[in-house]
């Protein structure tokens, strides 16, 4: 049986790593390129890399950001944003990149996912599935960066991408994204019990404790995170140790491996931090309905 992942998304807007709230707000990081070294020597499984600008600017792919960035990691990396047509793809994959993510040129057009698939490989071609609940309280696909209703359905969509040769979904909770509640677990484990494909949920995570639900409760195959992976405390290193604790099949293959750590400490000391940053954002950022 294939090992439980635990991947980083980094989101990059203006050529810089930004923390993401709720696909609205964008605070900055700091250098892709620093990111993605920490997060490989830190013992990550894998590393998806997404520009938000240049879907939403008509720009290309920055393919010397790519270049750069592939250099530095020696585990697989997912690249998405502006990618259009299968030449960008093949561009991509000789800068670096191992996967290819998609999303709004998935929802525009369907057909190039058979068309990459048939020519780089159904391992290659990852499909980005951005979820929100609308006014009527059902799960909704948006594009945009969630700023675009388009009437679809995530369960209807995974399975129509999954037939046209995608090999692998990765999704994203824009309700749940930057608000360190945890995952969308319900989303996750509808989606992923639809498809037979790797599911990649993202968007919500805290503490070491959501990555656990994400693949107990929500039957991922992949837990991602972004803006959980950017402070230190929070390396990829004691997640692991964490879900190994737990009876999660996941590798750690670094040198620190935290076996004596406490994790209910830990634990407490994360949901203190959580419940401060809660409370700077509520009355800024966070729906009604999750205050």
């Amino acid at each position: 049986m294939l090992k439980k992942r635990i991947v980083a998304t980094l989101i990059v807007k203006n050529g810089m790593v930004v923390q993401s709230i709720g696909f609205k707000k964008y605070l900055p990081v700091g250098d892709p390129c620093v990111s993605v070294e920490f997060l490989s020597k830190w013992g990550i499984d894998e590393i998806i890399v997404l520009d938000i600008d240049a879907s939403l600017q008509n720009k290309k792919p920055n393919l010397n950001l790519i270049t750069e960035i592939s250099k530095r990691i020696f585990v697989p990396l997912t690249v998405g944003g502006g990618i259009k047509t299968l030449e960008d793809m093949r561009k991509l994959i000789r800068c670096g990149a191992d996967k290819i993510s998609i999303n709004k040129t998935a929802l525009e057009n369907p057909e190039i996912i058979k068309k990459a698939a048939g020519i780089f490989g159904n391992q290659c071609i990852v499909v980005s599935i951005d979820v929100k609940k609308n006014q009527r309280g059902t799960y909704e696909i948006f594009s945009d960066s969630g700023k675009i209703a388009t009437g679809l359905d995530p369960v209807s969509f995974a399975e129509k991408v999954e037939q046209l040769g995608a090999g692998e979904i990765l999704l994203n909770s824009i309700d749940r994204d930057g608000l360190q509640l945890g995952y969308d677990v319900k989303l996750v484990k509808m989606v992923s019990g639809a498809v037979k494909i790797p599911v990649i949920a993202c968007g919500g995570v805290g503490m070491p404790e959501h990555f656990l639900e994400g693949f107990t409760k929500g039957s991922a195959s992949a837990c991602a995170s972004g803006n959980f992976f950017h402070f230190t405390e929070h390396s990829p290193i004691i997640v692991k140790s964490y879900l190994l604790n737990r009876g999660a099949d996941v590798r750690l293959d670094t040198y620190a491996d935290y076996k004596d750590i406490n994790f209910d400490k830990e634990k407490d000391r994360i949901i203190k931090r959580s419940e401060n940053y809660l409370d700077k954002l509520r009355f800024e950022y966070l729906p009604e309905e999750v205050i």
